[in-house]
């Protein structure tokens, strides 16, 4: 995973260098890594919608063979290998999600190491240097790095090579929020990341169920048409996944810096208009295949 880290604090750090602002080179820095994603974020809209085509038929086989286990696996994989799907379509996306996740965290929690490619020995330099000059209470047990960070960026020059510029229009990125609850700016972020993330899994859930409605009208049995539920357990999931992602967002975003919150609203932000543009781009391509 630091590999990871240290491969994306190069290009945070060029970007950086040209922008002199942190938090506009992780502006800068989520497009570009939204932009390389883009061909998997394609595959993994149409791998959604395709899946909500084939709903009703999962459904149909999981209660015609509810009590042989063995047939109901058989017919389902059948099933996918003639829609040319996998069962496990889409894993690879959220694992994926999972470790960049991982290496930015690493990166905006290390961004002396990471980023800026200072020698440990500098560091732990600074270090003793605080210990001696504001004890040994200066130092977070959770950042040290980020209290590195503030102490050249509060004493010293903006010529020092550990210096960065974290001020981001009045928030300072390198606060974590749990430990700066007396300062109500420390919240905008996090309060922004968690409305976009509200929305985009609306957005989510709202794609889902027209994909599904549109199944329905497609259904010329009326009788199963009787027997579907409007509200089956994928869309109550995803009812609850709206309440409970924001809260462990916020949970999230309270313990870690803020360049984490600010990259994950702008990859939320970037996220929704993605999905946007792509559910119309592939249903008017559906569109011209079906027409």
């Amino acid at each position: 995973m630091a590999s990871i880290s240290s491969l994306f604090g190069y290009v945070l750090n060029f970007i950086y260098e040209l922008v002199q602002n942190y938090g506009i080179a992780i502006i800068i820095f989520s497009v570009l890594l939204k932009l390389i994603l883009l061909p998997l974020s394609i595959k993994q809209q149409k791998t959604m919608k395709k899946t909500a085509k084939i709903q009703e038929k999962v459904k149909e086989l999981q209660e015609k063979y509810k009590n042989d286990q063995v047939k109901m696996n058989q017919e389902m994989m059948e099933l996918y290998k003639k829609e040319n799907m996998s069962p496990f379509s889409g894993c690879l996306s959220s694992i994926l999600q999972i470790f960049i996740l991982l290496a930015i965290f690493g990166l905006v929690r290390n961004p002396l190491t990471y980023m800026k490619k200072i020698d440990n020995q500098a560091i732990e330099n600074y270090k003793t240097e605080m210990r001696q000059e504001l004890g040994e209470n200066s130092i977070s047990t959770s950042y040290p790095e980020i209290s590195v960070l503030k102490y050249v960026k509060n004493n010293k020059t903006n010529e020092d090579s550990l210096y960065i510029n974290t001020d981001f229009f009045g928030v300072d990125l390198s606060n974590v929020p749990q430990e700066n609850l007396n300062n109500p700016s420390v919240f905008i972020i996090p309060a922004l990341y968690v409305l976009t993330s509200i929305l985009s899994i609306k957005i989510t859930t709202n794609m889902n169920n027209k994909n599904k409605k549109d199944d329905i009208i497609e259904i010329e049995n009326k009788e199963e048409q009787k027997e579907m539920k409007p509200e089956d357990m994928t869309v109550q999931m995803n009812k609850s996944m709206t309440w409970f992602m924001p809260v462990l967002s916020v949970s999230i975003a309270l313990v870690a810096p803020l360049g984490l919150a600010l990259y994950w609203l702008v990859n939320n932000i970037l996220m929704i208009a993605e999905r946007l543009v792509l559910n119309k781009f592939l249903k008017s391509e559906e569109e011209e295949q079906n027409g």
